[in-house]
C-alpha cells in the first residue's frame, strides 16, 4: 500500500513540477539594446564581463539595434523579452493602442548626452536658422525625437525632422549634404568636433525642463513578465550593479574608449560631461505629467491622459536602495 501511495505522489510530482528545461528557459533572457557602444548602452556588456548575470543565476542573450523604435518592435513581437533604452513617448503611444508592453524601469532622466550638429563650413548657426531645412533624429518615438521636437518648438524652427537611424549613418548624411542638421550622442562625434569637422548648434540642456524628465525607459513584453518575472528582476539587479561598477572602476572607461576608438582621457571627459550618474537611476519615472503633455502635443496619443490613466503601463520590478 505504501509503495502505491509513493508511486502516486511520484506521478503527481512529475506532472506538475517544472522540468529542468522549463526552468532553464525561464532563467534565459533575450534582450534588445539600442545604439551599441553608447555609455548607457554598455551596462549590459559590463554586467556580462563582470559575471553579474551569472551570479544572479541568469543567462542574457543581447543584440543591438539602431534605436528605440526597432527595440520596441522586437519587444512587441515577442522576439525578445526585454528592451533597453526606449523613448517613453513611443512606449506610451504603443501602450495606449493596446500593445503588450510594460515599463520595468527608468533608463535615462535628462538625456544630456544628445546634441545636434552641422558641418563646420555650414552657414547654419542654430536650429532657428532659415537655412536649416532638415533636422535629424534616430527613429519615431525615440528620446532624440522628443528632444528635437522640444528644441524646434523652443527655437521656432520650421525645419523638417527626418529619422536617420544610428549615429554613423547620420554623420554620413550630414557630411554628404543629404541632411542639414545631424544628431548624435557623446562620445560619438567628439573626434570630429576636436578636428573641427563639425559644429554643435543645439544640446538637450537648451531645454531646461527636460533635466528632470525621464526620457528613456527599459521595457518588457507583457507575456515575458508573466513567465520570467523573477529572471527579469534579477536582470535589473545585475544591471544596477553594472552602473555602480562603471562609475567606480577605470576599466569601464577603458572598455568604453576602446569600443569607440577614443583616448581614455576623451572617453572619461565624455562620461563626466554628458552622463551624470544620477541621470541613470532606474527606480523612478520622473516628470510623467510633462511626458504625457508631450505625447498629446506631438500626437502620440489621441486624447489627454493622466498618470492614473496609464498606471498599468508601469511595473517597476526593482528599486535600488538609495
Amino acid at each position: 500500500m505504501t509503495k502505491l501511495v509513493l508511486a502516486a505522489f511520484a506521478v503527481l510530482f512529475s506532472t506538475f513540477a517544472p522540468t529542468a528545461g522549463a526552468m532553464a528557459q525561464a532563467d534565459k533572457l533575450k534582450v534588445a539594446v539600442s545604439q551599441r557602444f553608447f555609455w548607457d548602452s554598455s551596462f549590459v556588456d559590463f554586467a556580462e564581463r563582470n559575471g553579474f548575470f551569472k551570479e544572479e543565476g541568469i543567462t542574457v542573450e543581447p543584440f543591438y539595434t539602431d534605436g528605440g523604435a526597432a527595440t520596441l518592435t522586437a519587444v512587441l513581437s515577442g522576439s525578445v523579452d526585454v528592451g533597453m533604452s526606449n523613448g517613453l513617448l513611443g512606449v506610451i503611444g504603443a501602450y495606449v493602442k493596446g500593445a503588450p508592453v510594460r515599463v520595468i524601469s527608468a533608463q535615462m532622466t535628462g538625456a544630456g548626452e544628445l546634441y545636434w550638429y552641422v558641418k563646420a563650413d555650414s552657414p547654419i548657426k542654430s536650429l532657428k536658422d532659415p537655412a536649416a531645412k532638415t533636422t535629424s533624429f534616430s527613429s519615431p518615438g525615440s528620446s532624440s525625437h522628443l528632444i528635437l521636437l522640444a528644441l524646434q518648438k523652443q527655437a521656432g524652427s520650421s525645419a523638417k525632422p527626418v529619422p536617420t537611424g544610428g549615429t554613423p549613418s547620420t554623420l554620413t548624411q550630414v557630411m554628404t549634404g543629404q541632411i542639414d542638421v545631424g544628431w548624435a550622442a557623446a562620445p560619438f562625434g567628439l573626434r570630429q568636433l576636436n578636428e573641427n569637422q563639425i559644429r554643435v548648434i543645439a544640446r538637450t540642456s537648451d531645454v531646461p525642463q527636460i533635466a528632470g524628465q525621464t526620457i528613456r525607459v527599459n521595457v518588457a513584453n507583457e507575456n515575458a513578465l508573466k513567465t520570467k518575472r523573477a529572471a527579469i528582476e534579477k536582470f535589473l539587479r545585475a544591471y544596477q550593479r553594472a552602473i555602480d561598477w562603471a562609475y567606480k572602476d577605470q576599466r569601464a572607461i577603458d572598455i568604453f574608449a576602446e569600443n569607440n576608438k577614443l583616448t581614455s582621457d576623451i572617453a572619461k571627459k565624455a562620461v563626466q560631461e554628458f552622463y551624470p550618474k544620477e541621470g541613470l537611476q532606474i527606480g523612478e519615472i520622473k516628470g510623467l505629467d510633462l511626458t504625457l503633455q508631450d505625447a498629446l502635443d506631438y500626437k502620440y496619443i489621441p486624447s489627454a491622459k493622466t498618470a492614473q490613466d496609464i498606471a498599468p503601463l508601469f511595473d517597476i520590478l526593482y528599486k535600488p536602495a538609495r
